[in-house]
């Protein structure tokens, strides 16, 4: 897994062992930053799930002015902060070792312009996340959210509940990208 574009291009990142985690494929990143990539720059960009952190740190590299990057793992925590010494890319990232919940509820207290959510993938917390981001207005009608998940038609019913809008789908094997919108 490497940073695909800009300031850290071609630094290699480490990752976690084990199945704790799953990387998003650098092929699957390239094509998610291909798509929002006229939105990152100066942007607030936070990576919820962020494993090895290599979206976020791919959105720093492209010129996002803010990452926060959030993980309950000390072992992701480790490897997030060793890939930050690795990018150079400290003056723009924050990161937090909790759960999302706290981070979202007691932490964020300002507005996110790219969301990216990428939880268990047999888990409901993209759903959680997404009704605590609506219900602290954590986004404007300009934010887009990203949801990485294999579970595309249980995540979509969910959503029909809230005044967020799907505005781009991509599949990539057994991940599925949903692009959301406020209404």
């Amino acid at each position: 897994m490497r940073i695909i574009s800009g300031k850290a291009r071609g630094t290699k990142l480490n990752t976690l062992e084990g199945k704790s985690t799953r990387p998003t494929l650098d092929r699957v990143k390239e094509s998610i930053f291909n798509i929002i990539q006229n939105d990152i720059r100066n942007s607030v960009f936070l990576d919820l799930f962020a494993g090895s952190g290599a979206i976020g740190l791919e959105a720093a590299s492209r010129g996002a002015k803010k990452v926060i990057l959030c993980d309950k793992s000390n072992e992701a925590m480790q490897i997030i902060k060793k890939n930050i010494e690795k990018t150079h890319l400290n003056e723009a990232v924050e990161t937090y070792l909790m759960d999302f919940k706290t981070l979202l509820n007691t932490v964020i207290n300002e507005k996110i312009d790219i969301i990216y959510i990428d939880p268990p993938y047999e888990s409901n917390y993209a759903i959680e996340a997404i009704n605590i981001i609506l219900n602290k207005n954590l986004i404007t009608k300009d934010s887009l959210l990203m949801i990485e998940t294999d579970r595309k038609t249980h995540i979509e019913e969910e959503l029909n509940k809230y005044d967020i809008k799907i505005v781009d789908e991509r599949k990539y094997g057994r991940a599925e990208i949903i692009f959301l919108k406020m209404i």
